[in-house]
Formats: C-alpha cells, structure tokens, sequence
C-alpha cells in the first residue's frame, strides 16, 4: 500500500505540534504533578511516575537530575524542577 502525502495543512500541523513539544511536555508533566498528589493507591501512583519519566525523556532532561527525580518519587521534588523548567 503506497505511503499517502501530506497536504500543507497536515504538514503545518505536525510542525506546529514539533515546535511546541516543549510547551506540551511542560503542561503535561503539570498535570501529572497534580494526579500524583491526588492519587489513591501506589498501584495509580506507580503508572503516573512512568508516565513522568517519558515527558522527562521527550524534554531531554539531564540524566542525574532525572535518576534523583525518579529515585526519590517525591511530588514537591518533581514540582519544584517543573517550576525552574518552566521558568526557561
């Protein structure tokens, strides 16, 4: 089955989404601080923590600040990086 082009718009739309990647990354790791102070069990607690360790990856996040982010599965910790990232 023969790959379809895309057209200009759909084209415009995968740029926009790659130049703001970033900015998404960042309002999703904001999210994800916030379902990590609300959640009820380890086991939710567990799935958000993976999640927040993809974002850090598609943010390019430094290998040491991450493995200490991730180590100490601590919100305030992850919420206080969040804030300096966002700050950049």
């Amino acid at each position: 089955m023969p790959k379809k082009e895309l057209s200009n718009y759909q084209k415009n739309v995968v740029s926009g989404y790659y130049a703001n990647l970033d900015n998404i990354m960042l309002s999703k790791l904001s999210e994800l601080v916030t379902e990590l102070y609300l959640a009820s069990s380890d086991n939710k607690r567990k799935k958000q923590w993976a999640r927040v360790e993809k974002a850090m990856n598609n943010l390019k996040i430094p290998p040491t600040i991450k493995a200490h982010i991730l180590e100490k599965q601590d919100v305030r910790i992850l919420a206080k990086n969040l804030n300096d990232w966002q700050k950049k």
